[in-house]
C-alpha cells in the first residue's frame, strides 16, 4: 500500500483525463464516505469524500482484491465489547 499526500495533488490517467471518482450507492448523507477511482487501472485509489484534496491511498489490484475478499469473509467486522 502506498500513501500519496500533497496539497493540490492531481492524479492523471494515461491520456491526461482526470480520475473518475465514485462513491458507493450505499453511502449515507452523514459525510462518512470514501470515494474510489481506477478500478480498471493499474492502481485503485481511495480518498475521503470530505477532503478530496487530502491524502489518497493507492492499492494494486491484488491488494484491493485481498481487501474486498476480507470484507466479504467478515474479517473486518467490529467485535462487540464484553460487558
Amino acid at each position: 500500500m502506498r500513501l500519496f499526500v500533497g496539497k493540490g495533488l492531481k492524479y492523471r490517467r494515461i491520456g491526461g483525463s482526470p480520475p473518475d471518482w465514485r462513491k458507493s450507492s450505499l453511502s449515507m448523507h452523514n459525510g462518512n464516505c470514501v470515494e474510489i477511482s481506477g478500478l480498471a487501472d493499474d492502481l485503485i485509489r481511495v480518498r475521503d469524500s470530505k477532503n478530496p484534496q487530502g491524502a489518497v491511498l493507492s492499492f494494486t489490484p491484488a491488494e484491493w482484491d485481498a481487501f474486498i475478499g476480507g470484507v466479504h469473509l467478515g474479517e473486518f467486522n467490529r467485535k462487540r465489547r464484553a460487558r
